[in-house]
C-alpha cells in the first residue's frame, strides 16, 4: 500500500514494483501504480464543479454548506482547502497530514444543526455525509482521468479505488465503511445519486457558485467554460435540477473539447501537470496552524 502521510519519498519507492500496471498515455505507455500516480494531475480540477454540485445535492452536506460556508464569496479558498487536504493526505509528510486534519476538523466543528419537525439536521462529522463527499471526489477524479488518459485496467482501477478510502478515514469515516470493492461502490453510487434532492437553499448556493460576482477577474471570465464542463460531466438529472442547459449540440461540443484535452494535456511537462499539488503543499507549510 501507499505510505500515506509518511515522509515524502519518490513514487517508485513508495509503491511495490510488482503492482505496476499500464495505461495509455499521450506519448505511448506510462506506469500507473495507484492513487499517487493519478491524484496529482491538475486536469482533475476540471471536475471540481461537478464534485461540489454532487456533494451539495445531498441535503446532509448541502444544508451545512448553505448555512456555514462562504465559498461563493471566496471560491478559491474553498477549492484550495479541499485540494490541500487531499494532497496532504496522499503526498504529505506525517506533519503535513496531521496539520491538514487539524485544519479541516477545526473548520468542520461548528457545522451542525439538530433536526426539528420543520428542518433537517446535519453535521460535518456525520460518517454518511463524509462517505458521500469522498465518493464524489473518487468518482469524479476517475471519470476525468479516464477521459484524458484512457480507461484504467482492472488491477490499476481496483488499487486506486481501495486507496481512496484513506481520504475519508484520515478524518471521521470509520474503517470498513467504504464499499468493499468497485461493484459495491457502483451500487452505493447509483442508490445515492437516485436519492439526491436539490433543495431550494442548495439551488441558491449553486447559482452563486456558478455565476460568481466576486473573485479574481480571470476566474469570473472563465466561468462560462467552467459551467459548460461541469454540465457535461454531471448526471443528466442533476443538470436539470441545477438549471444547466444541455442539448445534442452541446454534447457534441463537449465531446470535442474532451478529445482535444486528451490530445493536449499529456504533452504538458510533469512540473506543469503537478503544479497545483506542489503549490498547495508549499502553501500548507506556510499556513499558520
Amino acid at each position: 500500500m501507499v505510505a500515506w502521510c509518511s515522509p515524502a519519498v519518490p513514487h517508485t519507492a513508495r509503491i511495490p514494483t510488482a503492482q505496476v500496471v499500464r495505461v495509455r498515455l499521450g506519448y505511448g505507455m506510462g506506469m500507473v501504480r495507484g492513487l499517487v500516480d493519478i491524484g496529482a494531475e491538475s486536469v482533475l480540477l476540471a471536475g471540481a464543479g461537478r464534485a461540489i454540485l454532487l456533494q451539495i445535492a445531498n441535503p446532509a452536506v448541502g444544508l451545512g454548506v448553505a448555512e456555514h460556508s462562504n465559498f461563493a464569496e471566496r471560491p478559491l479558498d474553498r477549492l484550495r482547502g479541499t485540494l490541500t487536504y487531499v494532497y496532504g493526505v496522499v503526498y504529505g509528510t506525517d506533519e503535513q497530514c496531521r496539520k491538514v486534519r487539524r485544519i479541516v476538523n477545526r473548520a468542520h466543528a461548528p457545522v451542525h444543526r439538530e433536526a426539528t419537525a420543520e428542518t433537517r439536521g446535519y453535521s460535518a462529522f456525520d460518517a454518511q455525509a463524509q462517505l458521500w463527499v469522498v465518493a464524489t471526489l473518487y468518482e469524479t477524479a476517475v471519470m476525468v482521468y479516464q477521459k484524458v488518459y484512457g480507461t484504467l485496467d482492472d488491477e490499476s482501477a481496483d488499487r486506486v479505488y481501495l486507496e481512496y478510502e484513506k481520504i475519508g478515514t484520515a478524518l471521521q469515516l470509520p474503517s470498513g465503511m467504504w464499499p468493499r470493492d468497485r461493484p459495491a461502490f457502483q451500487a452505493y453510487w447509483d442508490r445515492s445519486v437516485g436519492a439526491l434532492d436539490v433543495v431550494p437553499e442548495v439551488q441558491l448556493v449553486a447559482r452563486d457558485l456558478l455565476y460568481l460576482n466576486s473573485g479574481p477577474v480571470w476566474l469570473r471570465m472563465s466561468m462560462p467554460v467552467a459551467r459548460f464542463v461541469t454540465a457535461g460531466l454531471l448526471p443528466a438529472q442533476l443538470r436539470q435540477s441545477f438549471g444547466l442547459p444541455w442539448s445534442a449540440r452541446r454534447q457534441r461540443r463537449f465531446t470535442r473539447l474532451m478529445g482535444f484535452t486528451a490530445w493536449l494535456y499529456p504533452r504538458f511537462p510533469l512540473g506543469l501537470r503537478h503544479g497545483v499539488k506542489n503549490w498547495c503543499l508549499r502553501t500548507l507549510d506556510a499556513t499558520a496552524d
